[in-house]
């Protein structure tokens, strides 16, 4: 399936992503989605990885979050065998992902030398667009959208193939539905790390 990229993206270059962690403390990546946009997108551009932790999955997280069990990765490779891979895809390239802070921050821990140009949260976007939703999960904005997710044939919540597409649909969406310049995505998207600086007032400097 392909999907079209809204005018407002041309020419950028973004990362979607979504994670899956142990249940450890610190977290652990078990399961990376990357969706690479460029000038055209398939469901080939969306990967995905398995990666085995050195701590063990919890059984809370397996039963109430995303439901791979340690058996699920114990054949998978572990982190430092898939971070070149996944570290060169989201190099130099937008990141984008809903409740984006878990992402970075976990995607940090694991890739020190990685940072993002820029960091846009369809969690944040969507508080803008659509103010007053009793429910800002991926989950119920999906819904709420009708997002076509007909494309990723693992129709399961929690898991980073359909969550990372989930994502990117409704990235689209919100830029349709608020009609924003790059400039105002920026605004309502962006982490506050990576808001430019608000030019001073007028003034004697």
């Amino acid at each position: 399936m392909t999907s079209s990229i809204p005018t407002l993206l041309v020419g950028k270059r973004l990362a979607v992503c979504d994670v899956e962690g142990n249940g450890q403390n610190p977290p652990e990546i078990i399961e990376c989605g990357l969706l690479t946009v460029d000038d055209e997108i398939t469901t080939d551009n969306l990967r995905a990885w398995l990666i085995r932790p050195q701590q063990p999955i919890t059984a809370i997280v397996t039963t109430k979050v995303h439901g791979i069990t340690n058996d699920d990765v114990a054949d998978c490779p572990a982190w430092p065998e898939v971070a070149p891979r996944i570290g060169g895809l989201l190099t130099d390239r937008i990141l984008v992902a809903h409740s984006a802070t878990v992402e970075q921050r976990v995607l940090s821990a694991h890739l020190p030398q990685w940072r993002p140009p820029m960091v846009l949260d369809t969690l944040r976007l969507a508080r803008q667009v659509w103010p007053g939703l009793d429910s800002y999960s991926l989950t119920s904005l999906s819904e709420y959208a009708a997002l076509d997710t007909s494309a990723i044939t693992e129709q399961e919540h929690h898991r980073v193939r359909f969550d990372t597409w989930c994502a990117w649909q409704l990235l689209c969406v919100l830029i349709d539905h608020g009609r924003y310049d790059w400039a105002g995505l920026v605004t309502a998207a962006a982490l506050p790390d990576f808001l430019p600086a608000e030019e001073p007032e007028g003034g004697l400097w």
